[in-house]
């Protein structure tokens, strides 16, 4: 999946998020606006992961969820 349908997709998947990183807010999720980078920034500082730590939790969830 490309970005553009990630971004296309957002607001069906914002739930999904909600559920997955409970500590995002809905100011969070308004910023990401359906970014993969953004959302692994994100991810990054609120658990406070490595990069590429957040970048495997959010590939594995796009993953899990087929977005």
């Amino acid at each position: 999946m490309n970005e553009q349908t990630l971004k296309g997709d957002w607001n069906q998947m914002k739930g999904s998020v909600k559920q997955k990183w409970a500590d995002l807010t809905d100011d969070d999720l308004l910023h990401v606006e359906g970014s993969r980078d953004k959302l692994v920034g994100k991810v990054q500082e609120r658990y406070g992961h490595a990069k590429e730590d957040a970048e495997r939790e959010v590939d594995d969830w796009r993953t899990e969820n087929k977005y």
